[in-house]
């Protein structure tokens, strides 16, 4: 049997389900085949479970800071399967969450593997194999693990995401490879929890995609809390035994050092689940490991379209959603549609410190040759910050300075995930620097840092 629909979606992770409630709602016969879970894996194993996770870690770092606030506490308890089960319970609720849009919505999903067979022709392999038919078919695959040489995750010793998710415990030591946002995450969430760190970056900083004054802030503050971080470094003979790893770290400096530790994380990136798709029988090109696209999501073979992970950096949820919406608008003609801006979209870690970034860094804003505004102030002059105990951060903000536009914001510190956004609104509504100055920031509040590195960047501060 072969059916036919106006829009198929492979793969139902945040880009892939919200491109199909989106199709639905503009009328379009939608339908989304997913191998797995809805949600995929940032509502199963990414994004909201190590949240769920991290936010463990920050109530065991409250527990062991209450004196300064007048509290003592005995007798706590901590049990890892306990809070594993939580942040599990969480990814549970919202994966039905997402079924129940399917049906409110009007979407068939169908449970497989998909593989493109010819244009817009679609074989779904699973419990019941069937053909389907689309004149759209929207790949929102995803991404994996990027693995090593000479590195291999095992699922017992050596770890990707989805082991370090689900511990069985807390391991005494513990290596982490790699000091992107999963990696720094994962560092600073077993550290919390007891663990020995140590974290490897081969960049020459901490959080390579990061302002380099945000990466130096964050590599004090993990060396601070005693996680040893190593950059300009790699691991190399990597070698699992029956209760630990030894592994050898090539340092900066030439030297090389062996380091025994229970367990070792692999966080060095993901690639695009571009294998068993049929892209190469129906032309579909590939390019580093990621579909190629053009602003609109389009591939270079008509009727099919890639979002999200799949389509390359920046691997992020809020990136694929908002593909997800562009490219079925487009491919539906509804007027004015903008393709979306990559200056626009946020990066969040949710580490401790949090860090949060939306643009150009000082080193990428100086490379253009622009002249610059740049405004920083310290979260140690911010009433609301120490107010809460939590007064270690800056936010940092770049403008040109002939005409006042948000080149870029870099913040770290308490909750400046949250804060991003509204620099992103900013930016998106095309404020200068000057309407950002105006604006009345209420008191007391964190968000006064944002206005106060406004300020600072007009040669003008108040409070620093």
């Amino acid at each position: 049997m072969t059916e036919k629909y106006d829009v198929l979606v492979v793969g139902g992770g945040p880009g892939g389900y919200v491109a199909a409630i989106r199709a639905a709602q503009l009328g379009l016969r939608t339908a989304v085949v997913e191998r797995d879970r809805l949600g995929g894996i940032c509502l199963n194993w990414g994004c909201i479970p190590t949240k769920a996770l991290l936010h463990g870690a920050d109530v065991a770092h409250t527990l062991a800071n209450l004196r300064p606030l007048g509290f003592t506490a005995s007798g706590v308890e901590f049990d890892v399967a306990q809070l594993v089960a939580f942040s599990r319970s969480v990814s549970d609720r919202l994966a039905g969450g997402v079924e129940y849009l399917m049906r409110k919505n009007g979407i068939d999903v169908v449970n497989g593997s998909a593989r493109l067979v010819g244009k817009g022709v679609v074989e779904v392999v699973g419990e019941h194999p069937r053909t389907l038919r689309a004149d759209h078919v929207i790949l929102a695959t995803g991404a994996r693990p990027r693995s090593l040489p000479g590195v291999v995750p095992d699922g017992d010793r050596v770890w990707t995401y989805f082991e370090a998710l689900v511990p069985a415990e807390v391991p005494k030591s513990l290596l982490v490879i790699g000091s992107g946002a999963i990696g720094v995450e994962f560092a600073s969430l077993y550290n919390d929890l007891g663990s020995e760190v140590t974290l490897v970056e081969v960049a020459p900083q901490v959080m390579p995609a990061e302002d380099a004054a945000v990466a130096e802030h964050v590599r004090k503050k993990f060396e601070k809390r005693d996680i040893r971080v190593h950059t300009g470094a790699s691991v190399s003979e990597v070698a699992a035994a029956a209760d630990h790893v030894t592994a050898t770290l090539n340092l900066a400096d030439g030297a090389a050092e062996r380091l025994v530790a229970e367990r070792v994380l692999v966080a060095a990136g993901v690639e695009g689940n571009v294998t068993g798709l049929g892209l190469e029988g129906i032309g579909v090109k590939v390019e580093r490991g990621f579909v190629r696209t053009d602003q609109w999501c389009r591939t270079n073979v008509f009727g099919v379209y890639a979002i999200g992970d799949v389509a390359g950096a920046p691997c992020l949820a809020h990136k694929a959603s908002h593909e997800g919406v562009v490219c079925v608008e487009r491919l539906a003609g509804v007027e004015h549609v903008k393709p979306l801006d990559p200056s626009r979209i946020p990066g969040c870690t949710y580490a401790r410190p949090q860090v949060a970034r939306l643009g150009l860094t000082e080193a990428q804003a100086r490379a253009t040759g622009r002249p610059l505004h740049i405004g920083r102030f310290d979260l140690q002059a911010s009433g609301k910050a120490m107010a809460i105990g939590e007064a270690d951060g800056f936010v940092k903000t770049i403008f040109d300075a002939a005409t006042g536009e948000l080149l870029g914001a870099h913040l770290v510190g308490p909750d400046v995930t949250e804060l991003v956004q509204g620099l992103g609104i900013a930016h998106s509504l095309e404020a200068t620097a000057d309407d950002l100055a105006e604006a009345v920031f209420a008191h007391p509040t964190l968000s006064e840092a944002v206005h106060e590195s406004v300020l600072a960047a007009l040669g003008r501060p108040l409070n620093a």
